[in-house]
């Protein structure tokens, strides 16, 4: 059934069964569907909790789909866009994010636009699947977007599920970095299940909780010098670029850098665009802190010129292993070395922090384990 169609007989095709309880089965892991998986970061995070078995994803991207079924090979992988997959599995969770690059903040230039109505693809794979609960993440801005607004009235309006959704810091839950997600639940649960929170600024002082994860937590065990394995390898900058960064001092961005050239009587390396541009962001050609959490991993981490992406101490870029313990991939969690660095760090930018996606996994689990269903509907063919 199509997206367009779909939503038709959503409006127009529902009956009220008699109400009776969801009838879930009690097993030792549940079914996970991952749509729009990417390198499987948050099937990941799922299956870290020791209670799901990824069975069916989708990813039309070859190389993070690569990554995917090397990390996942038990599970059914559809290599193509969502709109071209026929058929989902029954499962007891889906996952994923449709691709957020149509609502970020970052897509000045409209780019990727029509990605804004993959909203309906992913509906209809709820549609054909029907889990008892499903997961969506995406930047922050999706949820004042017209798109979830149609989104949310058409999966409310069904009755199927009730619907909550929140903007965590993923910080919060444990992970070395501070990144702002939204993330919706839906369920035919009786309450919707969120994580509790486990981790605070610490300049809030507040005993509940642990401190944030710092940068020197999250490397710990890595060498400073990049040692070539394991994707822990320095680009090999040119040396103009590694004396721009020997001139951010700790803590500093691109203005420190112009300030300290300048007084180095090196003031010809700033190029004449950077001069002229006082506006935007402040972390660009920054540099990160060891003893706090990194600031939001991006796909282009590997360019300090993208934003605050130079080491506590060293003068270079953060590593792909660096932002991948940064991001909390487990270090056995394979990102292939046959693919190029641009790809690898792409996976790892735009992937949902393990460690959060396990945080939501356990408290999903134990919703699904104690089966308080509420009624559902049932849609007429």
């Amino acid at each position: 059934m199509g997206a367009a169609h779909f939503l038709q007989h959503m409006k127009h095709g529902l009956r009220l069964p008699p109400a009776r309880p969801v009838a879930f089965r009690r097993v030792a892991r549940y079914r996970l569907i991952d749509l729009f998986a990417g390198c499987g970061a948050m099937s990941r995070g799922f299956v870290d909790s020791g209670r799901f078995e990824p069975i069916f994803a989708v990813e039309s991207d070859p190389r993070p789909a690569e990554t995917y079924a090397k990390n996942f090979p038990s599970a059914d992988l559809e290599v193509r866009p969502i709109q071209q997959v026929d058929a989902f599995p029954a499962a007891d969770v889906v996952i994923g994010g449709p691709p957020c690059q149509g609502f970020s903040t970052l897509n000045r230039d409209g780019a990727d636009v029509a990605s804004r109505r993959l909203w309906q693809e992913y509906l209809r794979g709820l549609t054909a699947s029907r889990p008892a609960v499903f997961v969506m993440e995406n930047v922050p801005q999706i949820l004042d977007s017209p798109e979830y607004h149609e989104f949310a009235d058409s999966v409310e309006g069904s009755g199927l599920y009730q619907l909550d959704e929140r903007v965590l810091n993923v910080a919060d839950y444990g992970v070395a970095q501070r990144r702002l997600r939204a993330f919706v639940i839906g369920t035919v649960l009786d309450e919707v299940p969120w994580p509790a929170q486990t981790h605070a600024d610490p300049a809030l002082n507040d005993p509940r909780y642990l401190p944030w994860k710092t940068f020197n937590q999250a490397v710990r065990g890595l060498p400073r010098k990049p040692s070539g394995r394991a994707w822990h390898r320095d680009r090999k900058p040119r040396p103009e670029s590694v004396v721009r960064y020997e001139a951010v001092p700790a803590g500093g961005n691109r203005f420190d850098m112009e300030r300290v050239l300048d007084e180095r009587g090196l003031g010809h390396l700033v190029p004449p665009c950077w001069r002229k541009h006082r506006t935007g962001s402040y972390d660009v050609f920054g540099r990160l802190w060891g003893d706090r959490p990194a600031t939001t991993i991006r796909t282009e981490f590997h360019k300090p010129e993208k934003g605050r992406y130079l080491h506590p101490v060293e003068h270079r870029a953060i590593t792909v292993r660096e932002a991948a313990r940064l991001m909390s991939f487990p270090d056995d969690f394979i990102l292939l070395n046959d693919q190029p660095m641009t790809a690898v760090a792409r996976q790892v930018g735009n992937a949902v922090p393990p460690l959060m996606a396990q945080r939501i996994a356990e408290a999903i689990a134990l919703a699904l384990d104690a089966g308080q269903a509420a009624p559902v509907l049932e849609l007429v063919a």
